[in-house]
């Protein structure tokens, strides 16, 4: 398998089970080549511990620990929020933007160390091969990709473990609790074990299980509200504090996971082809999510609101499927940009028991006007106006049923 050109590669190194064992395979099996290893960092917290060490120990010549919890917020995720992108009506694409903005860190640094190749730990029935790669295409066509996945002997976790062990590779997981995860700021996935047959319930209450919140079972009997406030699409403020983006969301994740939001079980259709069937956390940003569709509904007008729906099923498909960086997903978030202009104001919501409740909205820009909505006296509204509006309206139906068209 050596390719003797290959003297030089640029690892995506997370220090979990396939990429420790990566390092070693890698200098085994190209003539015992220089590996680089990066982590981006986008949240991992306590995982990213200890990292240096460990890639040292197995075989990399040095670890690149990058923060891009900044740039990941700013640039992919709460462009995704505006734009109201929700993978099959469930997934909030925690995992799937996340890999372009480290990707594109992973490319820049391999051009910088004069890499000769690029290697991710990403399996060949996975989105992420597709997710890493594309990245790293539209930054570095040229750049060659390796793939372990595809080509070494290891055909599962288990033979990986024994690999592991042979090797005196230290892990934090067992055959026990070898559950596939991947955590960032914005959430924490679970596959595999007892979650591969969808006819399984999720241990939630397991001891270890849920890692970013509690059950619902388990959540306080007493509800907790919080305030969020926008400026142009973008949450600013919590409870009247002005935040950034990052501890925005490391707050919002600490509220919604002790009132047991966000937990969403979910049979996807993945790109590969396959249906997989995961565990998702994300309770900051579900409560993101549901305060910027709610302050939506008073600030946009009909037309643009029900537009922006279907467009939000594509661009979901767009950051699922690892197209980034492709002219149409640009062209969407610029039009998603212009329909948040006037998406200003303050959303109230009552989280209790993993559900989160509306409890008011205000907007400087709202188009919602009481005197014209109200069912009380007023003095704006003509309600003899509605008999011609609903004639002109009806009137294709009344031409069809004239002919005897109307079945």
């Amino acid at each position: 398998m050596a390719d003797n050109k290959i003297k030089k590669v640029v690892l995506a190194y997370s220090g979990g089970l396939d990429t420790s064992i990566i390092i070693p395979w890698l200098k085994e099996n190209y003539d015992d080549c220089e590996v680089i290893a990066v982590s981006g960092n986008v949240g991992q917290g306590t995982e990213l511990d200890g990292l240096e060490e460990k890639a040292i120990a197995t075989g990399a010549s040095k670890l690149y620990i990058e923060d891009l919890n900044k740039e990941f917020v700013e640039e992919y995720v709460f462009p995704t929020i505006k734009a109201g992108a929700v993978y099959e009506g469930k997934y909030l694409l925690g995992t799937s933007f996340a890999r372009p903005v480290i990707a594109k860190r992973i490319v820049e640094i391999a051009k910088a160390e004069g890499a000769d190749a690029i290697c991710h730990g990403c399996t060949g029935k996975g989105n992420d091969q597709v997710r890493f790669e594309l990245a790293i295409k539209a930054y570095a066509p040229d750049m060659k990709i390796i793939a372990p996945w595809r080509t070494w002997e290891f055909k599962s976790r288990e033979e990986e473990i024994a690999y592991a062990e042979a090797k005196n590779i230290p892990l934090k997981i067992n055959r026990e609790t070898n559950y596939s995860k991947d955590k960032n700021l914005w959430h924490l996935s679970h596959e595999g074990l007892d979650l591969e047959n969808p006819a399984n319930e999720p241990m939630y209450n397991k001891e270890g299980f849920l890692e970013m919140g509690v059950s619902p079972e388990q959540a306080p009997d007493k509800p907790e509200y919080v305030t969020i406030s926008f400026e142009k699409g973008i949450p600013v403020k919590l409870n009247g504090e002005a935040l950034d983006g990052v501890t925005m969301i490391e707050k919002l994740n600490e509220i919604g996971g002790r009132n047991g939001v966000g937990i969403t079980d979910i049979v996807e259709n993945r790109l590969v082809g396959m249906k997989a069937r995961g565990v998702y956390e994300t309770p900051g940003g579900t409560v993101l999510y549901a305060a910027h569709s709610k302050l939506e509904e008073i600030c946009l007008d009909k037309d643009t609101l029900h537009y922006k729906k279907n467009l939000a099923n594509t661009f979901a498909d767009l950051v699922y499927d690892g197209k980034w960086y492709t002219p149409l997903r640009e062209a969407m978030s610029a039009f998603v940009d212009s329909t948040q202009e006037y998406v200003t104001g303050d959303v109230k919501l009552k989280l209790y028991k993993g559900n989160i409740i509306d409890a008011g909205v205000t907007s400087p820009y709202s188009l919602y006007d009481e005197e014209i909505a109200t069912f009380d006296e007023d003095e704006v509204y003509d309600q003899n106006d509605s008999a011609g509006f609903i004639n002109l309206f009806g009137l294709p139906i009344k031409v069809r049923a004239k002919k005897g068209l109307i079945k």
